[in-house]
């Protein structure tokens, strides 16, 4: 996911250490759990769930492990994750389930079901790719918060993956999140090589009325290419810069992370 996510980065996803333990509903890969946060789910407090592999690899990407070798991470027993959920019941408020992209993964859906079975509210972090996913997850009802991550320009998103990436269904997914009824939120980590005012005004048209566009600071230590671990982060006077850039756009837009 991106870097700065929240606030947040690689150093505090707890990987599990030991063997992999149950291959539980459906195939899906948890391998990360973090009991309590109270950033990752606006105005709540939640457990965050991490899943591995992705659609991308962002040589930005602060999770680099999840994404590049997700095989190298034991997997969570999905029963066990369960049950510490259903001790944390009467503290926590809800689950945040990122990664990684959760949406690639088969056994999401199955996953979700057992958290709405324990009255847990569910934040989704995507990268939005997978429309067709996130149309399942909202007709069920099992979505309460998508937070989608929005790189750059859409016609860039080929520079995240050495396969084409079709960044069409981004528009999709801006769709479907502006007619459902729940909260939701864009965010985009603001990267001198990715980012500027050009890339704003093209991912500015299309987001044209959504809710709430947060631009974050891009924070370069724990990048997955080296390359990116050097490039030196905006000013807070550039990044308010762009934010009234973005401000033309959508009805509201926050700067997080400076």
């Amino acid at each position: 996911m991106e870097p700065g996510q929240e606030g947040r980065v690689q150093g505090s996803l707890r990987i599990p250490s030991g063997s992999g333990g149950n291959k539980a509903l459906n195939g899906l890969r948890i391998k990360g759990f973090q009991g309590t946060s109270l950033l990752d789910y606006p105005a709540r407090i939640a457990a965050l769930v991490f899943t591995g592999g992705c659609n991308l690899t962002c040589p930005f990407c602060h999770n680099g492990a999840l994404v590049l070798h997700p095989e190298d991470c034991p997997d969570i027993p999905v029963d066990e994750l369960l049950a510490d959920l259903e001790q944390r019941s009467g503290f926590i408020d809800g689950v945040v389930v990122s990664g990684g992209e959760p949406t690639i993964d088969t056994g999401l859906p199955a996953f979700l079901r057992e958290l709405k079975k324990r009255r847990l509210l569910v934040k989704l972090d995507t990268n939005g790719l997978r429309p067709d996913v996130i149309r399942r997850l909202l007709d069920e009802q099992l979505l309460d918060y998508v937070a989608v991550d929005l790189k750059t320009a859409p016609e860039r998103y080929d520079e995240l993956h050495p396969a084409t990436v079709n960044s069409a269904l981004l528009a999709e997914t801006v769709r479907l999140l502006r007619q459902a009824d729940l909260a939701y939120e864009f965010r985009t980590t603001c990267i001198p090589r990715l980012v500027t005012t050009r890339e704003i005004r093209m991912m500015g048209e299309l987001l044209r009325g959504v809710s709430l566009w947060i631009l974050q600071q891009y924070h370069p230590q724990h990048a997955l290419d080296p390359a990116w671990q050097q490039l030196e982060p905006y000013s807070r006077q550039h990044l308010t810069e762009l934010a009234t850039t973005a401000r033309t756009y959508v009805r509201q837009v926050q700067i997080r992370g400076v």
